[in-house]
């Protein structure tokens, strides 16, 4: 049978195009002056050197839990300016456009559609703790036991080390993957390793310049 293998299509990633998509920034220099043209913004100079000092506020930390109103007449570049105050904050900030015809509606209540926006703007980060042993290999004893097809052949059982860092020290155990590794990798007293406890991933870092062999050996 002839072997038969699809070639997968690249995707062209789709970017809707709107009114305000072209903004990239304020368009200021470093002292926040506003440059003519620049980052997509052209005009209202006087505006976007006061939300260039608004944002360098957020990031100093001298705003937060306040509101900022941009006030003006339709047409004037009020969303723009706001568009380019998240284009200056980060990918990090949500940021939800509305327009009045979207809260002044007969079919819906003010506050229900509010809290959607509001909803819409919470934004999530999942941080993963993860367990990792590390430190300078000063013991390893693998035991070994029987194949269990051929008896005359020894495999890895498990692995008992013994790592030193420069303020404790400590012995564990692990399972034949994690002695399988350490073989594999020739990890030995003197190497510098990282052990993820829950994946079982063993990672040589190298020798160690404390170690005997790191000061008989030139270590970059």
């Amino acid at each position: 049978m002839a072997a038969i293998k699809e070639v997968p299509t690249k995707t062209s990633r789709f970017e809707r195009i709107g009114a305000h998509t072209h903004i990239k920034g304020l368009g200021l220099d470093k002292n926040l002056k506003a440059v003519k043209v620049k980052d997509g913004m052209v005009g209202q100079e006087r505006a976007r050197e006061a939300a260039g000092l608004v944002i360098q506020m957020i990031k100093e930390g001298k705003l937060s839990g306040k509101t900022v109103i941009l006030a003006g007449p339709p047409g004037t570049g009020k969303t723009a300016i706001a568009v380019a105050m998240s284009r200056e904050l980060g990918a990090n900030v949500p940021f939800i456009q509305m327009s009045g015809s979207e809260i002044y509606s007969s079919e819906r209540k003010k506050t229900e559609v509010l809290i959607e926006a509001i909803r819409k703007c919470i934004g999530v980060e999942i941080h993963e703790m993860r367990k990792v042993y590390e430190g300078e290999v000063i013991n390893v004893d693998i035991k070994t036991t029987s194949h269990p097809y051929n008896p005359y052949q020894k495999v890895p059982e498990s692995v008992r080390l013994t790592l030193k860092t420069t303020k404790e020290e400590k012995t564990i155990e692990a399972g034949a993957t994690i002695a399988q590794q350490i073989i594999q990798q020739g990890i030995s007293e003197g190497n510098v390793v990282q052990i993820d406890a829950e994946s079982g991933r063993v990672a040589n870092l190298g020798l160690s310049l404390e170690s005997a062999k790191g000061k008989s050996y030139d270590v970059d």
